[in-house]
């Protein structure tokens, strides 16, 4: 029991560690300023900048999420623990995602789903236009 206690610890410090990066880098947004400039070649490179740096925040913001719910199943004793089976997450996966809330086979159901669903999507938005 005293392993899985420090295990435990061991992933709460990684995470802590994660989280207080995150939090640090999405404190600056420089890349995201909306610039103009007079010349239209300038203009299309800073939109595609200011587009990357959105996106980079937008996973960095999700990944914060993800760090901060676990940490919190952490501190109510659930972690390790798929959030849909409730079978215990695989140790290697952890140790390579430790916020992974999902066992392997239900987050691959889950990106499946996800992906369905955004296919689904465009096309109930192809078919209205």
């Amino acid at each position: 029991m005293k392993t899985v206690h420090s295990a435990v610890n061991g992933f709460q410090a990684v995470l802590e560690q994660q989280e207080a990066e995150l939090a640090q880098l999405l404190r600056k947004r420089d890349g995201i300023a909306i610039e103009k400039s007079a010349d239209q070649m300038d203009e299309i490179q800073l939109a595609t900048e200011r587009d990357l740096a959105i996106r980079n925040v937008d996973r960095e913001s999700n990944l914060l999420r993800d760090v901060k719910d676990a940490l919190r199943r952490i501190h109510a004793g659930d972690f390790g623990t798929c959030v849909d089976c409730e079978a215990a997450i695989n140790p290697k996966r952890l140790a390579a995602v430790p916020w992974a809330a999902r066992c392997i086979q239900c987050q691959e159901a889950a990106d499946r789903d996800r992906r369905e669903g955004t296919e689904s999507g465009s096309a109930t938005l192809l078919h209205a236009a």
